[in-house]
């Protein structure tokens, strides 16, 4: 595992947005860890957030890509720190684009704020967690009535690597069904192996008792990889 996972690892945590207990998730699932990226409120925390970005779009994509695209509401900063850490580390100046709830009837109009397609562009959509696929099937159609850019893939920050709809994940089914790639920064195995009985500022999040809690998670509602 690359050591800048280890450190979002940690950052997360850090950050309190990785927690561990008894959480009941937006399908219904009890898990007994929680990524809630709403808990980044520091600038210090957004600027390395979009570090982190960085480095994983460049593993993923190197230079392919030349828009980041946030769907609202959560993917807004999330791109907007991406493209900040993309012109710090590597000196690559990309475009942001991320969209209104409601498209404006005034003033400029339209649903998209930033850079706006000509269908020329080479996009990655960022997102925080996936967790049914729905924010980009969502953002895939509105591009497609938005200038058709190119869309390389999908980023997302943590892949809890559960099953969607049937036997493959969020992520693989939106990789599937798009025919292009979908990244993680981190996914909950890596999570497990680097905490699991690790000291992390003097605390374990994940002895062996929760451990065994997450193992038996994925067993329930993991999908293979």
């Amino acid at each position: 595992m690359q050591d800048y996972k280890g450190e979002f690892i940690e950052f997360l945590v850090g950050a309190g947005v990785l927690t561990f207990g008894d959480f009941v998730t937006k399908s219904g699932r009890k898990t007994p860890y929680f990524v809630n990226t709403g808990n980044y409120r520091l600038g210090s925390q957004l600027g390395q957030l979009g570090r982190f970005y960085a480095r994983a779009l460049r593993e993923g994509w190197g230079d392919g890509f030349d828009n980041l695209y946030g769907p609202a509401y959560k993917g807004i900063p999330l791109a907007v720190a991406a493209a900040i850490g993309l012109n710090e580390l590597y000196g690559q100046d990309v475009s942001v684009t991320f969209n209104r709830k409601e498209a404006k009837d005034h003033g400029e109009g339209g649903s998209l704020i930033g850079h706006k397609y000509d269908g020329s562009e080479k996009v990655v959509i960022i997102e925080d967690v996936m967790t049914a696929g729905t924010s980009v099937r969502e953002s895939m159609g509105l591009l497609a009535e938005q200038g058709g850019p190119s869309v390389e893939g999908v980023i997302v920050s943590v892949d809890r690597m559960e099953r969607g709809t049937g036997e493959l994940s969020a992520v693989q089914e939106v990789g599937k069904d798009f025919g292009f790639k979908v990244e993680a920064i981190v996914n909950v195995r890596e999570i497990i192996a680097y905490l699991h009985n690790r000291q992390v500022k003097g605390k374990v999040y994940i002895d062996d008792v929760g451990k065994a809690k997450m193992e038996a998670y994925l067993s329930d509602y993991g999908a293979e990889y």
